[in-house]
């Protein structure tokens, strides 16, 4: 109490006038309450007791709420249910005198009660809406909508909300999920019927097509059934055996007897597998004569796989069944041919060989008689004389004669080594020593001689023949140098494909086209101011094509030559 003045009695009048306006106003409540011209309902706060009232001047909006499906209510800002309709209560399967004041979250479910919480927060600041189920007094759950609005009634703070039940309206949906799920099957069936016609229609528009086709073809051609009955021949049959086909009977008829045992179990074959059938056998014609047939069927299959025909054809392979026969004999005769060829090498590898061999004796005893001769001579003679002139020139044909021999040896030799077991060897080794064995010749000449072959692999030949191969053509590209220049001598080697190209090239005498014709023959000299037999390209030529490879010459007589050989890596 405020330790103000004593109050006038004025003051006091007019403060006991308020008071009576105030108790006025109660008691017209409290009758209007017990009247029911408003609803009003007391909530037991921390204050004292609250009342809310809905005023009767809103009666018909309150008479609408009663009446419509919907619940309706108003929560408090504690979240009290300060009104609620019939339905609602209905709804809840509760009492309406147990809704009205109760807790609203009572009747969310503990799982929603968050969401709840949040929609409640969220309905205060402006309109919401939301889904979650409620319960009832039992605890039965059922689905609900609900939206909210902040409202003000009286002059305090309410929140509207209306409650729509959600499980008519799934069933309904249910209801239409069905329908339209018998609507789309009724569209796909509908759909494969016409899909199903179109298919029909495709397969005639097929079979004809296939007919057509059938019929234009030079070949016969025909088709049968899964178990392999005939049921159609084109008119290239008619046209071949003279008559309409009638039966398996007739077809048998036609073939060869020779082919028949050897043809119907490869049918039978792929009837019973479902291979290709590929078999040639003979058919009659209509003059009587059989001509071969090459006999091809392939299956056809259905979308699940299934054999639902055969078509095949009967192609004429005549002539060229006859150009084959007349090929393996041709084929035959050259084996015979080549098997000749390889007794006659054989033979001449012998018999070159032997002689060489029966001459060793004869030219080793003239070469001592020489010798013989050589020691008589009187030891004043001169050695100008005739008598030892001709000594001298026997004996250098002796040696001559000698080397010939030793060279027609090595020529039998090819034939023996040719497909013996090698391994492989470093050209550029080889090389090296050729090189120093050929020093004394290309000092005495003056010769620039260039060698590349550093990056080259190891070759499949033997280091004798390889050997051999590298002396003769750098030895003959020295020894047929130009006398007017100084003699330049290239060796090279690089890969080229599948091969090893060995590559000499000077600037020698050269050789014209009928020279480079009769270069690799044997006993060929095309230069008689050179000492040789005329044997060493014939037998680099062996050497090379045995080991599977080949030897080229480019050349222009008094410019030089270009020898390329062409080794397997």
């Amino acid at each position: 109490m405020n330790e103000s003045a004593p109050l006038t009695a004025a003051e006091l009048a007019r403060e006991n006038e308020e008071l009576r306006h105030q108790l006025r106003e109660a008691e017209e409540l409290i009758a209007a309450v017990r009247t029911g011209a408003i609803d009003a309902l007391a909530i037991q706060g921390a204050d004292g007791p609250r009342i809310f009232t809905l005023e009767g001047a809103d009666h018909g909006y309150r008479t609408l709420i009663e009446e419509m499906n919907e619940g309706a209510l108003l929560l408090s800002p504690e979240g009290t249910v300060l009104y609620s309709n019939g339905a609602l209560a209905e709804l809840l399967r509760c009492p309406l005198e147990e809704v009205l004041g109760s807790d609203a979250v009572s009747f969310v479910p503990a799982a929603f009660q968050a969401y709840w919480t949040d929609l409640v927060a969220r309905g205060w600041e402006g309109r919401v809406r939301g889904e979650l189920p409620l319960q009832t007094r039992r605890g039965l759950l059922r689905p609900f909508t609900v939206s909210m609005n902040a409202l003000t009634f009286d002059g305090a703070q309410a929140l509207a909300v209306l409650v729509t039940d959600v499980s008519a309206e799934q069933e309904i949906q249910t209801i239409r999920a069905a329908v339209v799920k018998q609507n789309a099957l009724l569209d796909r069936t509908s759909e494969e019927l016409v899909r199903q016609q179109a298919a029909r229609l495709a397969v005639e528009q097929a079979a004809a097509e296939v007919s057509r086709v059938l019929e234009g073809i030079p070949q016969i051609a025909w088709t049968a059934d899964p178990d392999g009955t005939i049921t159609y021949f084109n008119r290239r049959w008619l046209d071949y055996v003279g008559e309409e086909y009638a039966s398996a009977e007739q077809l048998a008829s036609h073939m060869h007897p020779d082919d028949f045992e050897a043809g119907i179990p490869q049918w039978l074959h792929s009837l019973a597998t479902g291979q290709a059938l590929d078999v040639e056998l003979r058919i009659r014609a209509a003059s009587g004569d059989y001509r071969w047939m090459l006999v091809r069927a392939l299956p056809s299959r259905n979308e699940q796989g299934e054999i639902v025909q055969w078509i095949g054809t009967y192609t004429d392979i005549h002539e060229q069944k006859e150009a084959l026969e007349r090929i393996d004999l041709a084929q035959n005769l050259l084996l015979g041919n080549f098997e000749e060829l390889t007794r006659v090498n054989i033979d001449l590898d012998n018999f070159i060989y032997t002689a060489s061999h029966d001459l060793k004796a004869p030219i080793t005893n003239i070469e001592g008689l020489v010798q013989a001769l050589v020691s008589e001579l009187p030891a004043e003679a001169a050695p100008q004389s005739q008598v030892a002139l001709i000594l001298r020139l026997m004996q250098d044909s002796v040696e001559r004669f000698k080397h010939t021999i030793e060279q027609l040896t090595d020529v039998s030799k090819l034939q023996r080594e040719h497909g013996a077991a090698i391994e492989r060897v470093p050209l550029a080794a080889v090389v090296e020593a050729v090189r120093l064995d050929l020093e004394p010749l290309i000092q005495s000449l003056n010769a620039e001689v260039t060698i590349d072959v550093a990056e080259c692999p190891p070759l499949p030949l033997s280091e004798k023949n390889l050997r051999s191969v590298v002396y003769n053509l750098l030895s003959n590209a020295l020894k047929y140098h130009a006398p007017e220049r100084r003699p330049q001598v290239r060796l090279r080697a690089r890969c080229a494909g599948q091969h090893l190209l060995l590559a000499v090239q000077d600037n020698g005498l050269g050789l014209d086209r009928a020279g480079r014709q009769k270069l690799f023959g044997m006993f060929q000299r095309l230069h008689d101011h050179v000492e040789g037999s005329g044997i060493g390209l014939y037998m680099v030529k062996r050497m090379v094509e045995n080991a599977g490879g080949r030897i080229e010459v480019k050349s222009q007589l008094g410019v030089g030559s270009t020898f390329s050989v062409y080794l397997p890596q």
